[in-house]
């Protein structure tokens, strides 16, 4: 069963569906789309995804940051720390529904949303498990070296914007790169981590994957590389593997019986 949320952060209006199994309580996970993205993602990934969770026994909830998708707000006023704000009231909700087991709840983040993830487990709230795909782990690298942005603290203009695929990026996302660190953060978080990268991946290099991988405290820490994948596993097979042994960790370490 799929149905629609909404939920408020600061006044603002965020849209969020959420997919429920057949049987409950159940453990749930919190899916956090990447830049410039949505809940849906390229391909339609995070609804496969949230499909497969959900067929396997896992309530699903999968939200637009604000000034994303469908939710209130500007993308030129998004910034990392209110994506952080934003996934956490994303799993206080998520822990408030009746087919819920709130002592099992799960984040997993695509690219940016892997680095809001990681933030927001390693800040707290008991997060069972944490999924990185993609996952960016300096992004402030990215904008400095791929980008070609002025990341000089003293010579961004507040009031401005930068452009990247016709979006209007605010100074406040640049100067929250330059200043959160996720692989300090993570370290917060002591739970299982899977974390899955292509080998082609364009938008952010493999090696940011061995960087999480480095800085996991979790003795339960996994790796998992897709030969020749790009940023968002645009294959039918690669889509797959992906979801696949996403699925077969969730239910392992969220502990999701057969009569789930």
């Amino acid at each position: 069963m799929e149905q629609f949320r909404e939920f408020e952060v600061e006044g603002q209006r965020l849209a969020a569906s959420i997919h429920i199994p057949g049987a409950v309580p159940a453990p749930a996970v919190v899916m956090c789309h990447g830049f410039t993205g949505d809940r849906v993602e390229a391909h339609f990934l995070f609804v496969k995804a949230a499909r497969a969770f959900c067929a396997a026994g896992l309530n699903v909830l999968r939200f637009d940051f604000r000034g994303s998708g469908e939710s209130d707000g500007r993308f030129r006023d998004m910034t990392i720390n209110a994506e952080i704000e934003d996934a956490t009231a994303a799993i206080k909700l998520v822990r408030s529904e009746e087919t819920v087991d709130p002592e099992r709840v799960a984040l997993l983040g695509l690219s940016l949303g892997g680095l809001v993830s990681a933030c927001t487990a390693g800040r707290g709230g008991d997060i069972a498990a944490l999924v990185l795909w993609s996952a960016v782990a300096d992004i402030g690298e990215i904008i400095r070296e791929r980008w070609h942005w002025q990341t000089d603290p003293g010579r961004i203009d507040i009031r401005g914007y930068y452009e990247r695929g016709a979006h209007q990026v605010g100074a406040g996302f640049v100067l929250d790169a330059l200043r959160i660190r996720p692989l300090e953060e993570i370290a917060g978080h002591e739970a299982p981590v899977l974390v899955i990268h292509g080998t082609e991946d364009a938008a952010v290099p493999i090696g940011h994957a061995q960087r999480y991988m480095d800085a996991a405290v979790s003795t339960d820490s996994t790796l998992r590389i897709i030969d020749g994948s790009d940023h968002t596993f645009t294959s039918v097979a690669w889509e797959e593997e992906v979801i696949g042994r996403t699925t077969a960790w969730l239910t392992d370490r969220l502990g999701v019986e057969a009569s789930e």
